[in-house]
């Protein structure tokens, strides 16, 4: 499956939109994670435990997109994007969406 946050690939053309795909994940904080970042805020720098967390929902999200884009028959998906939002304390979702198309090699 070809991704890509630009509207078109240069080495295909698209020949048929398919239309909307998504996936998504809501994650919530763990109480353990929490007290070594408040800890590791007081002296600064990164958080790691966050950062793993936020990278584990964007693979998760992206990958549930892919499926949701293998199930109606696309070969690729165009205008890619992340989005995130609260949905009560302590909890985001994350959300990967984009366009599913399918494609045909360019000829050289």
């Amino acid at each position: 499956m070809l991704i890509t946050t630009q509207d078109r690939f240069d080495d295909y053309e698209i020949v048929e939109t398919i239309g909307l795909v998504k996936g998504n994940t809501i994650r919530a904080r763990h109480v353990g994670k929490d007290i070594l970042a408040g800890l590791r805020s007081l002296i600064g720098g990164e958080i790691g435990e966050y950062t793993e967390m936020l990278a584990e929902s964007r693979k998760q999200a992206i990958d549930r997109m892919i499926a949701d884009a293998k199930s109606k028959g696309a070969d690729g998906i165009v205008a890619v994007r992340l989005t995130t939002s609260a949905i009560m304390q302590g909890t985001s979702e994350l959300l990967a969406y984009g366009t599913a198309v399918k494609l045909r090699k360019k000829d050289s």
